[in-house]
């Protein structure tokens, strides 16, 4: 009877093995680390954080990672003489988007690793004629740029930063709020002892587009005019007028700087990490490359993804073609040819880095959980169907990269019908490059403040740098 008793309960714990899926088995990436590689992460994550702190847009972004490039050799690419293997180069695009290259040991038409991502993030942009008063205030009339919530910009320090061009040539950059000694702006939000008309709003409308216009000033002139006294203000700092800022950048973004999050120190949280996670990885992952890579290496970060990869910044521009066609003529000592582009393009290998939605402790019936990424378990490859997925193959050499490394990794699919978001991926598929999806998962995506792992982040540059280098 007691063997009867022994084999039931080994029979049924066998079975239980057995028929635990291998997801479930997957333990949180912080798990198989030791104090030596803690340290490697923090220190990993310092650099990152100080890119962030500096990073706001696009422009502060681009100038931040040339800066780094240039640090490690890498320069600027003038003309094709200087295409050479193991040559270091950075392609400008208008200071809004850039293309890193580490020139490998074969031709571009034999293939090439490349990992793109954006580093333009969801903020609120000011309009041609900004300045208006209203009830004893200087307000700026804004519009917002990618997806918001708008009410989580309400009541919070923003900071705005850009450029202003003039007629006469000259470039002038503007920051305003990032220095804790700096004045901010900000967007009142109504008293609950006053706001009941306001009260039946839906979740999406809390705050209007019109309505997130910032205060920028309250003192007036001996004229009685506030505007003429921001304008002063502004013409002392940097020598502009009202009508420059038609032709000016001005972003607003939130004025707060990274920080750790949890008493354990395990997460990031800071504004643009959606996507300039991926951006910073790509980017310091080629600069770690210790020798030439088999396959030209590039790191390719682009503007204007948030607003659908548009202008001559974006993934949908010919700027990744040209630097492509570039590369492939120099190494083949002929002037224009149409088909080794499309030769060195079909044959890439492509990481279209972004962020995606981790599944949130407050919110997980928002996920369809048994195949939602998790904060802390790796990088996600993401498979959202509906043939937005890479094929296969590439899907089964990519997990042979980060498995014979030891890398961890996850999956990232939404819920369906319930939402979904897009990367620069599609764009570069339509070249016939071969693209899969991969990112890192974040808690209050396209918020002011998002959240990410740290360990995430520093597995996805492991990741990174043995993708550049894989045959």
């Amino acid at each position: 009877m007691n063997i009867i008793i022994l084999l039931t309960c080994v029979f049924a714990f066998l079975s239980t093995c057995y028929s635990q899926s291998v997801w479930n088995a997957k333990r949180s990436s912080w798990l198989s680390i030791d104090a030596k590689e803690r340290n490697m992460i923090e220190n990993y994550i310092d650099g990152y954080s100080t890119y962030l702190d500096k990073a706001r847009t696009e422009l502060t972004s681009t100038k931040e990672l040339m800066t780094m490039l240039n640090k490690e050799g890498f320069t600027l690419f003038t003309n094709s003489s200087q295409i050479k293997t193991g040559a270091k180069l950075i392609f400008n695009n208008r200071d809004r988007a850039l293309i890193a290259v580490t020139i490998g040991s074969e031709p571009i038409t034999k293939g090439s690793r490349l990992i793109g991502a954006h580093h333009d993030s969801p903020r609120i942009d000011i309009k041609a004629r900004p300045l208006y008063e209203q009830d004893g205030f200087a307000l700026l009339q804004t519009i917002y740029y990618g997806g918001i919530k708008k009410y989580q910009w309400v009541n919070i320090p923003l900071m705005i930063s850009g450029r202003v061009d003039t007629k006469d040539g000259k470039t002038i950059s503007i920051e305003i709020g990032r220095n804790p000694k700096d004045p901010i702006l900000i967007i009142p939000d109504a008293a609950p002892h006053v706001d009941s008309p306001l009260r039946k709003r839906e979740y999406t409308g809390v705050m209007e587009g019109e309505e997130m216009d910032p205060i920028i000033g309250t003192i007036p002139d001996q004229k009685n005019s506030i505007i003429n006294t921001v304008m002063n203000t502004l013409t002392e700092m940097y020598a502009i007028t009202e009508e420059d800022l038609v032709s000016a950048e001005l972003n607003i973004t939130p004025a707060g700087s990274p920080r750790d999050i949890g008493l354990d120190r395990s997460l990031i949280g800071s504004y643009g990490q959606d996507d300039r996670a991926c951006s910073y990885v790509a980017i310091t992952s080629l600069m770690e490359l210790n020798k030439t890579p088999l396959y030209t290496a590039m790191a390719y970060i682009v503007d204007n993804e948030e607003t659908g990869n548009v202008n001559n910044t974006g993934a949908a521009s010919s700027f990744l073609n040209t630097v492509y066609g570039i590369i492939a003529e120099a190494q083949h000592a002929q002037s224009f040819n149409e088909n080794l582009t499309r030769k060195a393009l079909s044959l890439a290998k492509v990481i279209s880095a972004d962020a995606n939605d981790g599944i949130s402790p407050l919110f997980p019936g928002l996920s369809e959980k048994t195949n939602a990424s998790r904060l802390g378990f790796g990088p996600s490859i993401k498979r959202y169907g509906r043939s937005f997925d890479a094929n296969s193959e590439f899907t089964a050499w990519i997990r042979n990269v980060l498995d014979t490394k030891s890398i961890p990794w996850q999956t990232a699919s939404y819920k369906v019908e319930t939402g979904g978001g897009g990367t620069i991926g599609g764009q570069m598929s339509k070249e016939d490059m071969e693209v899969i999806d991969i990112g890192i998962p974040l808690l209050s995506m396209h918020s002011p403040f998002e959240i990410a792992s740290k360990i995430d982040i520093w597995n996805l540059n492991r990741f990174f740098t043995e993708f550049y280098m894989a045959q």
